[in-house]
């Protein structure tokens, strides 16, 4: 009875063991059907890489400079008497800015003046006289000494007497006012600054090996942090005739006008020199590069190609597309499109969005959905 009973028991715990396996088999023959399934295609965004004639430009940065642009400060000591400017006001070349307090020396040109009329007198007499020989040529030169030394006197106090006074060099905008009337200046004070800003210089270093491609003339696009976006034309002035041995970089100037006023000397610029002879080469949206350690690289689109090696095609009669994945030789990137000079030919179709979810050889499809669309090349 008892040996019944544990037959009865070890048939059921088979049964069981039967019916579980069963299900778990059922289940792993779902699971390999499902992935035997031909994945459908993985939806993209495309765009075609093209061939433009294209100008390569050497990034460099720089400072701008004004065209001229002084530190007014005085030569010599004294009290300010009177000022005749305002800060940030346009002046004139030769316009009076400042004055000093000038009573003494003034005061001392008037006597000189006099002593000079003087021996201009004596001097006119004794022409006269020694022509008579009436005085003695020892005579007549010491009354052409005199003269002389006083019209010296004079010219030296009217020296003297500039200096006690500013006025600008040349004209343009003068900065913020340093000092007050009354105040007692020392030699060497800087009043304020006075800037030319009808035009601007900027200073900036290219290698050496660039010399080769520089020309006077040449076009420089220049771009400041104040002004985003804003692209401000220059052209190349001035280079200098010996490279740095320090850097082996060489000093280069370009110019450019600024008639309303918005750049500023002293700003950080960052610049594009446009090399000579533009040649076409084959592009592609910053978009489609995936850049890794090891290479950079795009997915190329093409038809698909089944054993036989004839095109496959969709349920719908489409000709059914899938990826490359290609290695490629990028170059310079500018407003959202890359130079590549190695790897793609004009016309070759690449993903430009999507590119996360492929593999080599997977089935895509071209799509029209904006979400996947890439924003346009040069959009910020």
């Amino acid at each position: 009875m008892l040996r019944r009973r544990m037959l009865i028991m070890l048939a059921i715990v088979l049964l069981i063991v039967l019916i579980l396996g069963g299900i778990k088999g059922f289940s792993i023959y779902q699971q390999v059907q499902m992935f035997s399934k031909p994945k459908p295609p993985v939806s993209v965004a495309a765009a075609e890489a093209q061939l433009r004639q294209w100008q390569e430009r050497l990034p460099a940065v720089g400072s701008l400079k004004a065209f001229q642009g002084v530190e007014l400060s005085l030569e010599v000591a004294g009290t300010v008497k009177s000022l005749h400017f305002e800060s940030g006001q346009q002046v004139k070349a030769g316009q009076l800015l400042l004055q000093l307090d000038n009573d003494q020396e003034t005061a001392l040109l008037g006597t000189a003046q006099a002593d000079l009329g003087l021996a201009k007198v004596d001097f006119g007499r004794g022409s006269q006289l020694v022509g008579d020989s009436a005085i003695s040529r020892g005579e007549y030169d010491r009354l052409t000494s005199q003269y002389r030394r006083n019209q010296a006197v004079v010219e030296q106090l009217k020296a003297s007497l500039a200096k006690k006074s500013i006025s600008a060099p040349f004209s343009g905008t003068i900065g913020i006012r340093q000092v007050d009337v009354g105040a007692y200046l020392a030699s060497g004070t800087v009043i304020a600054t006075l800037q030319d800003l009808s035009s601007l210089y900027v200073d900036f270093n290219v290698p050496e090996q660039a010399l080769p491609h520089l020309s006077l003339g040449q076009q420089v696009l220049v771009q400041v942090a104040a002004y985003p976006g804003q692209t401000f034309p220059a052209s190349l002035s001035a280079i200098n005739p010996k490279v740095e041995e320090s850097t082996r970089n060489l000093l280069v100037r370009a110019t450019l006008a600024n008639p309303d006023g918005k750049l500023l000397p002293g700003m950080f610029a960052s610049l594009q020199l446009l090399l000579p002879d533009p040649h076409p080469q084959v592009v592609v949206p910053e978009n489609a590069i995936t850049y890794t350690l090891y290479g950079n690289s795009v997915y190329v689109i093409g038809p698909k190609k089944g054993k036989d090696g004839q095109p496959e095609n969709t349920a719908e009669g489409q000709p059914q597309l899938a990826v490359e994945q290609r290695t490629v030789q990028t170059g310079e990137r500018r407003d959202g499109w890359v130079v590549v000079s190695k790897g793609l030919q004009a016309g070759d179709q690449v993903v430009t969005a999507g590119q996360l979810k492929l593999s080599p050889g997977a089935s895509v499809r071209i799509s029209d959905d904006a979400a996947l669309k890439p924003a346009a090349p040069g959009a910020d």
